[in-house]
């Protein structure tokens, strides 16, 4: 778990930033904020980004001093170190594709059926696209 202040990734737009902090070990960033493409490739590439408020993040950071675990619960939604708790918000069909180890290409090969059923359709209605 990283944990930082605000507009973390700017200037990380690349998907690059996101597979060296995974290399690091790192699963999670919490963050006041975060640069909109370095957030989205977190999700996309399997990283928790998490935003707190700045009082939430001091305390965070604080806690981390003492080299003591810190939890995070996707399920749940919440962040446990020592006997407290903190709530966050994440949208839920990105949760999901957490959840489920899904990238756009999982999502597509979902697809699989209609895709095929498509084609095959296209094939009939314009053969000379083939």
């Amino acid at each position: 778990v990283l944990i930082s202040k605000e507009n973390f990734g700017c200037g990380s737009s690349r998907e690059h930033a996101v597979w060296a902090m995974q290399d690091y070990g790192i699963k999670c960033v919490i963050a006041q904020s975060f640069a909109d493409i370095f957030y989205n490739n977190c999700f996309k590439n399997g990283m928790l980004p998490i935003i707190l408020n700045e009082n939430e993040i001091e305390e965070l950071a604080e806690y981390s001093k003492r080299k003591e675990n810190i939890e995070i619960n996707l399920n749940e939604q919440d962040i446990s170190f020592g006997n407290k708790k903190i709530k966050f918000d994440i949208d839920p069909f990105k949760k999901k594709c957490l959840l489920n180890g899904l990238d756009d290409i999982a999502l597509s090969l979902k697809q699989s059926d209609k895709i095929s059923s498509y084609e095959e359709k296209m094939k009939k209605n314009k053969p000379w696209i083939n």
